[in-house]
């Protein structure tokens, strides 16, 4: 189960690279800066999505032992 904490925080390394790449192409023309900023916010809401999950999952094997 640890491997799925990782990956918890996959997404949170990963929404710090689509800001900077957001940041980096901000005077770029087209819609690519807003683009990674979606995504980063689509990172962010699974980080906290995947980590409410976990605790349930952990909470739901606690009670069945």
């Amino acid at each position: 189960m640890k491997i799925f904490k990782f990956f918890q925080y996959a997404y949170l390394i990963f929404a710090a690279l689509f800001v900077y790449d957001a940041i980096s192409n901000w005077n770029a023309d087209g819609y690519r800066p807003y683009a990674s900023l979606g995504l980063a916010a689509l990172a962010v809401f699974m980080f906290f999505f995947r980590r409410k999950f976990n605790k349930r999952f952990e909470e739901n094997n606690h009670s069945q032992k």
